[in-house]
């Protein structure tokens, strides 16, 4: 069961949508390997605007996920991908079908 989650929207430069669609493909597998995110999407919004939907059954699944992998590899690249910083929401889940 899911209790809370993150939506993170990310703002690509001109020129490097085409990269943040490739790194956020690349990431799915570091998600698969992390056993407290119950739920992890990537998505894309527009040509440059980009997000993270991703769910977990507590705070410390979450806290987690936003100190593992994916989050260091996404902040390394923040500043030669994104024409700002993420925006990361901390979010509950009222319902869920998953």
């Amino acid at each position: 069961m899911v209790s809370v989650a993150l939506f993170v929207e990310m703002k690509a430069k001109p020129g490097k949508e085409s990269e943040v669609d490739d790194f956020l493909r690349s990431a799915l597998p570091l998600a698969n390997a992390e056993t407290g995110t119950t739920a992890w999407f990537a998505l894309k919004m527009s040509t440059s605007v980009f997000g993270i939907f991703d769910a977990f059954a507590n705070d410390k699944d979450r806290d987690a996920h936003l100190n593992g992998p994916i989050a260091q590899a996404l902040m390394s690249k923040a500043g030669y991908l994104l024409s700002e910083p993420p925006s990361i929401q901390k979010v509950d889940v009222l319902a869920a079908k998953a």
